[in-house]
């Protein structure tokens, strides 16, 4: 459909016309609305935007479940049916018409993350509401969903937006673009999508140009499926860009440099959402500079049927509305709770580093556990750090509270014992699980010398057994020269990524044993180190780590935040599976199903996601595969909101909404990476979320009732025990790709012993028999 763009006067609406939908001679109002239904490029963005819904839910594994979509989708067409039915204006853009808001509930759907039921309902009542309400000159200001999603950010702290949902698959983010790239055009507002990305993948290239980065980087910024959605489905909204082209193209740059600041100057998640809803504001006054005709959804059919329509669209909206909110309304399931058997913890992987983030409102404490092998004397690390550190903000940490944190989130093992079925008895309810880590490089000492190289020596402490320098430097050449003179071995291509992160205003954290100290101290091992800073970048510097590793390194990263769970923004953050019911003979052999477990779910995502394996209020667990730490030990991993019992405080802060009772106002989340050079080429990134909904990596086994009664109960289990062992197979074989034949061996002396059913053969095949 080519829209024509008429000049008219500077704030009077002019609805374009279309050659394709112009009356002829023989064709009725009929064959215009149907030519009109057919033509119009909303029914293209529902079906991809359903399309998304469903793969993401399916397939990417969305945090929102079927009822939750049709609950948004529901409250969206009512507001549609209400917003219509109050509006008095007899306008052309305002009859009934269910497409629109279905468009704005399927975005709420892909990117409003909750987890609360009502702001959900809320945010479709806000994104369809605005189109009624804030209006300039008869025009809407904001892009609905993006609207919603800004103001219930802002607004109530419990909603989120997750752009690290997608991915970052070329293949994927290929189909999106071209299933968008025809919505843009048949709705003539192609001209704001390519400047858009022009302007914002231009920006990418062009910072990493200049900080010296592989083209890795910017092409994996690039491949995510989010920022092809924002780009064909949200900011080439016709309804709420400028009226004129030039108008428009200046828009779309104003967007992109606003998410490239937002993103890279101050360092905040979901930086084109807010440059967006910031920009939309700019558009009634370009509108008015740069005047152009006004967008309309087609042209208009003849009254007659236009009202025989609109009433049909009301009743039937209506309809599914409320089918919809009943099926909404149905209740969830409940699982069930056991108790604890083993723990899957970092000491099942080799070359597995740990790393704990203590953070809240840009207070972050980092606490660093290297599992360096080799002789102390080799020993250094080198760590890209935000500012200069002073002493004080510099310590030892003791590696039992590392250990104690991994013992608490470890995925874990829990056993059942079947009840015997003539004698049942009630059974209670669930839990959940998580894990994390870390890796680094090295360097050491002469000022003058440093100087030459235009190294800085910026600050030099002793620090329990290590000797600690803070540098900084002109360029990565001389920092590499100094580092190399002074003894440290550097891995081949260290250049370039120090240069990066000098250009990024980093400083160096360069940390090695003094020997002599820890002969003192009288300890075998590497103690953690901990340092505390102010920074808004929530990240973890990984690259350094990834050139002189011998093979896929192991990171576990245990994250602790004051209101909710922890997710990647640049990478797939994937729940790993849990609540599987496996044979009972894993329990003898769980470290080598775990290992097993854990590389398939990273050959299924190509080694390209996070994976999280616990998420929980710190205070309490269900099961426990440990303790959880205490308030002291808290603090001193650097959880600095907790209140000083010693200055006559509570222990515990009151509650806040979404905390379990008598939990501390920490929530822990654990995440485990494998990652390479080639699978994870930019550092890791990452958001703290409103959710505090409980996770943890847990798998079931369930003992078989063993006892010789012959109740119908009985009769019923026995026939479904086999059942059972052969989907405990299956799902042992496709969680760890071990052959499902070996699984069944192992499994036959096991369920060779169940005890066979006593009753005659006849009785077995005809039931009781004739009653």
């Amino acid at each position: 459909m080519k829209v024509l763009e008429q000049a008219g006067p500077v704030g009077v609406p002019v609805v374009a016309s279309s050659p394709s939908l112009a009356p002829a001679a023989g064709v009725g109002p009929g064959a215009l609305a149907r030519r009109a239904l057919r033509l119009d490029p909303r029914w293209y963005q529902i079906g991809v935007l359903g399309t998304l819904v469903a793969y993401g839910m399916t397939w990417l594994g969305f945090d929102i479940e079927p009822r939750r979509a049709v609950l948004i989708l529901a409250t969206a067409l009512l507001t549609q049916l209400v917003g219509t039915a109050l509006q008095r204006a007899p306008r052309v853009d305002l009859r009934f018409d269910p497409k629109s808001a279905l468009i704005s509930g399927l975005s709420l759907c892909l990117l409003l993350r909750t987890n609360e039921p009502w702001l959900a309902v809320l945010g479709a009542v806000v994104a369809v509401g605005s189109k009624f309400v804030i209006r300039v000159r008869g025009k809407h200001v904001f892009n609905p969903t993006n609207f919603a999603l800004v103001a219930l950010i802002l607004a109530t702290g419990q909603v989120w937006a997750s752009p690290g949902q997608w991915g970052s698959g070329m293949v994927f983010a290929f189909l999106l673009a071209s299933a968008g790239g025809l919505v843009v055009n048949r709705a003539a507002r192609a001209d704001v999508t390519w400047t858009f990305l022009g302007c914002y993948v231009g920006l990418l290239a062009a910072r990493s140009l200049w900080l010296g980065d592989p083209l890795a980087i910017p092409l994996h910024r690039v491949e995510n499926g989010a920022l092809v959605l924002f780009s064909f489905f949200m900011i080439s909204d016709p309804r709420t860009t400028p009226d004129s082209r030039a108008g428009r193209i200046l828009f779309a740059a104003l967007v992109a440099v606003g998410a490239y600041y937002v993103q890279f100057k101050l360092f905040r998640p979901n930086g084109l959402l807010w440059s967006l809803a910031v920009c939309s504001l700019l558009v009634p006054l370009i509108d008015r500079i740069l005047p152009g005709s006004r967008y309309e959804w087609g042209a208009a059919a003849g009254p007659d049927t236009m009202r025989k329509r609109s009433r049909a669209m009301k009743l039937t909206t209506a309809s599914i509305a409320l089918v919809l909110t009943v099926a909404a309304s149905a209740p969830a399931a409940l699982a069930f709770c056991g108790f604890y058997v083993a723990k899957a913890d970092a000491k099942l992987f080799n070359r597995a580093s740990q790393v704990v983030i203590a953070r809240h409102e840009d207070k972050t404490v980092l606490t660093m556990a290297n599992d360096y092998k080799g002789e102390l004397k080799e020993f250094a690390i080198v760590v890209p750090v935000p500012t200069v550190l002073e002493r004080g903000q510099i310590r030892v940490a003791d590696r039992s509270l590392i250990e104690h944190l991994d013992a608490y989130s470890a995925p874990r093992l829990v056993e059942y014992f079947d009840e015997n079925p003539c004698a049942p008895r009630p059974v209670p309810l669930a839990a959940s699980g998580r894990h994390s880590s870390m890796e680094m490089s090295s360097a050491m000492p002469d000022a003058l010398r440093a100087k030459s190289l235009g190294v800085t020596i910026e600050a030099q402490y002793t620090v329990g057994e290590y000797d600690i320098l803070i540098l900084s430097a002109k360029e990565s050449a001389g920092l590499e020269t100094w580092l190399r003179d002074s003894g440290y071995r550097l891995p081949a291509g260290a250049g370039p990524v120090l240069g990066s992160y000098l250009k990024q205003g980093m400083r160096f954290f360069v940390a090695r044993v003094n020997l002599a100290e820890q002969g003192k101290l009288g300890f075998s091992y590497l103690r953690p180190l901990q340092m505390a800073f102010e920074t808004p970048k929530f990240m973890l510097p990984i690259r350094l780590g990834t050139l002189n590793a011998d093979g896929a390194q192991e990171l576990f990263v245990y994250t602790l935040t004051r209101n909710g769970r922890v997710e990647s923004t640049n990478y797939r953050t994937v729940r790993l599976p849990s609540d599987v019911e496996l044979p009972v003979h894993v329990k003898e052999e769980f470290p080598l199903f775990y290992r097993a477990m854990f590389a398939e779910q990273v050959k299924k995502e190509r080694m390209r996601a996070v994976f999280l394996e616990y998420a929980w209020d710190m205070g309490w667990c269900d099961p426990c595969a440990a303790n959880p730490l205490s308030a002291d030990e808290l603090r001193q991993l650097g959880v600095h909101w907790l209140p000083d019992v010693g200055t006559g405080g509570p222990l515990l802060p009151r509650p806040r909404r979404g905390m379990a009772p008598g939990a501390q106002d920490v929530f822990v989340t654990r995440m485990h990476v494998r990652y390479d050079e080639a699978s994870f080429p930019d550092d890791l990134v990452f958001q703290e979320t409103s959710d505090r909904s409980n996770f943890q990596g847990r798998y079931v086994l369930r003992h078989p009732w063993k006892g010789t009664e012959t109740c119908e109960a009985a009769v019923r289990y026995r026939a479904q025990l086999r059942a059972r062992a052969e989907r405990e197979a299956s799902a042992l074989a496709s969680l760890t790709g071990w052959p499902i034949e070996d699984i069944r061996r192992k499994m036959s002396a096991l369920y060779g012993e169940v005890s066979p059913d006593p009753r005659p053969w006849w009785q077995r095949m005809w039931g009781a028999g004739d009653r």
